[in-house]
């Protein structure tokens, strides 16, 4: 189970302002990479000004909600109004990954968090999203399964953020969470393998 799994929902709720962009000649490609950017911008601000204020780990999940409503746009702008390319799928793909390291990684500027383990979730975060997209190279579908998919991610970052900027908790909570991230991470992982072979091992040879 994964948070993926409401994405027709939410998708159903940012369909009027979808046609909106459409109409105002914005292109998925625009919204993938415009997002990537700002996902940049946000991790540096943490990572600089968090540690003298900690009020600014409130970004994370402000930011991690409009992200993932962003990544819905960019998606339905591709299929629904024919914006669907090749190049698009690496910019989709590659911007996800460098976007979503840099937003996890600026946590290293928590004292005290444990910053190997940060980096090691961050590591298995990355080949989550790789072993997913492999499942197109085995004959079967991109590889969404859980449970610790890209939303279920950004989640959890964003309720780190909200407990962090409030002070309520420290870097041995945060560290503590981040051990448990990179195991479902490993899950993941197997899990994407395991069900893309299934899933290809199902489909009828021509």
């Amino acid at each position: 189970m994964s948070i993926y799994a409401l994405k027709g929902r939410f998708q159903d709720l940012l369909r009027p302002g979808v046609r909106g962009l459409f109409r105002l000649g914005v292109t998925a490609n625009m919204v993938t990479l415009g997002a990537a950017l700002a996902s940049l911008a946000v991790a540096a601000a943490v990572y600089l000004l968090a540690p003298a204020q900690p009020g600014w780990y409130a970004l994370l999940p402000v930011w991690m909600l409009l992200r993932m409503a962003l990544n819905a746009v960019d998606g339905m702008l591709a299929r629904e109004f024919g914006q669907q390319s090749k190049p698009g799928a690496y910019y989709n793909e590659l911007s996800d990954v460098v976007a979503d390291a840099a937003l996890y990684l600026s946590l290293l500027s928590l004292p005290g968090v444990n910053a190997p383990l940060l980096w090691t979730m961050t590591w298995l975060a990355a080949l989550t999203e790789y072993a997913g997209v492999l499942g197109l190279m085995v004959g079967a579908s991109r590889r969404y399964d859980g449970p610790m998919g890209k939303s279920d991610r950004a989640f959890v970052i964003g309720a780190l953020g909200i407990v962090l900027a409030a002070g309520w908790l420290g870097a041995g909570f945060v560290t503590g969470m981040l051990g448990a991230m990179a195991a479902l991470c490993a899950l993941t992982v197997f899990n994407r393998v395991r069900n893309g072979l299934r899933e290809a091992a199902s489909v009828p040879r021509a």
